[in-house]
């Protein structure tokens, strides 16, 4: 990993409070900064798996508008249905492979609906937005 030496101008409180972090985890000040900056970036897409990075890649370049539109979208009540169903059969091994098929592909639309809404939600936190709970979302 190539580092990059930056001078940063910040209030003396926040100096102080850094360099007891510091002292009191017998760490260096540059780890203790390192670590804050690293806490309080937006969430990385790195973890995520492969298939799936370019959908949370592409929220980071949206609008908050555009955000809260996805953290607050619903999957339909049908899809949920049917997956649960699809589920159901898998489990009690009355599945047909077509149906299989059909499961497999509703899992991974529901597997990106959830990681796009909740990558939304925490980039519009990360951006200064309250986020209500999520009945009330």
């Amino acid at each position: 990993m190539t580092l990059q030496k930056i001078t940063l101008n910040m209030p003396e409180d926040m100096y102080i409070r850094l360099q007891q972090a510091a002292q009191a985890t017998k760490q260096s000040l540059d780890q203790i900064i390192l670590r804050a900056v690293q806490m309080g970036s937006p969430p990385g897409w790195d973890d995520v798996p492969a298939k799936y990075q370019s959908d949370v890649a592409a929220l980071e370049r949206m609008d908050d508008k555009s955000l809260w539109r996805i953290a607050r979208s619903r999957q339909t009540l049908s899809k949920n249905d049917r997956y649960q169903d699809l589920l159901d059969r898998n489990r009690n091994e009355t599945i047909t492979d077509t149906e299989r098929n059909e499961l497999n592909s509703l899992k991974t639309e529901s597997d990106r609906f959830m990681l796009r809404k909740s990558h939304s939600v925490a980039l519009l936190k990360w951006r200064g937005h309250h986020i209500p709970p999520a009945e009330k979302l």
